[in-house]
């Protein structure tokens, strides 16, 4: 009996010794499989948190400014008067118009072209109210006939490009409702269409030598209205000598003083025709 459960208890601990290796053998499988799993997965980094704020800190510089940004003096109004050589019907010989002629009704808003400091403002027998800003690089912005210089335009005050300066008119040796327009640099007159609704990212970039180019030919200009102090100077004298011979005198120029209806529709001048040059261009005198 001893013996028989002996046995029996020798057979059970042979099969629980089997199981265990065949276990352990299982196990030992499913862990490889589980390792060779993960060697083939992608790995896992775990951020560290200085070098990720390190990187967060560093700025990003943003593109500098343009050196000038230049925009309309008049927005939406065109040239109707360009830079060059021109001659207006009280001058015998062409002379160089030095900026430009934009012309828009009375009241309407002339703005500052770029970014600047206003240097000076006044009234004069020629150019009338007057605004000058000076930009960087020298360049000085002139805007002439104002109808009215805004208030708070006074020399030394920095004033933004787009800023509203005066207001359009018709003051001082003007044939309507506009306003001249100059650039300059170093008392050079530049032309204007050069730099208008441009940026410029630095000096180099400037058109100064292109701008400072006009052609030989000089324009003649009409105008729908004379101002008075120029007006004698188209009146055609009688010459006695030619009358006592019974010759007809030739007939002398009149003007009526404008009304105000007139006034409101009279334009600045515009070009008609070409001429070739008569003599040196004389100092300018009017816008």
């Amino acid at each position: 009996m001893n013996l028989t459960f002996l046995a029996a208890f020798g057979r059970l601990r042979h099969i629980s010794i089997e199981a265990a290796l065949v276990a352990g053998l299982t196990l030992s499988a499913v862990t490889a499989a589980y390792a060779a799993a993960d060697d083939l997965a992608p790995q896992r980094v775990e951020a560290n948190p200085r070098v990720v704020a390190a990187t967060a800190a560093v700025p990003v510089d943003p593109p500098p400014p343009p050196l000038l940004e230049v925009g309309e003096p008049v927005p939406g109004y065109p040239i109707n008067s360009p830079f060059g050589l021109r001659r207006m019907p009280w001058e015998k010989h062409g002379r160089l118009h030095e900026g430009v002629d934009i012309a828009a009704p009375v009241g309407v808003p002339v703005v500052s072209v770029a970014d600047g400091v206003i240097t000076q403002t006044g009234n004069s027998p020629s150019y009338g109210r007057f605004v000058e800003v000076k930009h960087a690089e020298g360049l000085v912005s002139f805007y002439a006939h104002l109808g009215r210089i805004d208030p708070r335009a006074k020399p030394g005050v920095a004033v933004l490009g787009g800023r509203t300066i005066g207001k359009i008119g018709s003051s001082g040796t003007s044939t309507g409702p506009h306003v001249h327009f100059e650039i300059r640099q170093d008392d050079r007159p530049l032309n204007p269409v050069a730099f208008i609704g441009r940026d410029f990212a630095t000096a180099q970039d400037l058109p100064l030598q292109t701008a400072a180019r006009y052609s030989r030919r000089v324009r003649v200009a009409q105008v729908s209205f004379i101002p008075q102090s120029k007006r004698k100077l188209m009146e055609v004298p009688v010459e006695a000598s030619k009358l006592a011979k019974g010759e007809r005198p030739r007939a002398t120029l009149k003007f009526a003083p404008r009304t105000a209806d007139e006034a409101a529709v009279d334009v600045s001048a515009t070009v008609t025709s070409d001429i070739a040059v008569s003599g040196p261009p004389a100092i300018p005198t009017v816008g």
